[in-house]
């Protein structure tokens, strides 16, 4: 085995070894984000365009504002 592959098979060792990340904050955010999206199609009765802004508060907190139009 070369040292290329001896460094390989360290790196994917490292990576199976290593803790899982914890994605439960994205899938919920990813399942609002969806829910949203449905509820502003239904509201205005069919496809839409979204606008985002965003903001970064004092106190660190990072937000998100959605506009839902109708699509042209």
């Amino acid at each position: 085995m070369g040292d290329n592959e001896r460094d390989w098979a360290a790196l994917v060792q490292a990576v199976a070894g290593s803790p899982k990340r914890d994605n439960s904050a994205y899938h919920k955010a990813m399942a609002e984000a969806r829910q949203a999206f449905e509820a502003a199609e239904a509201a205005l009765a069919g496809p839409v365009q979204v606008k985002t802004k965003t903001k970064r508060k004092r106190s660190g907190e990072y937000v998100v504002k959605w506009t839902f139009k109708p699509a042209k």
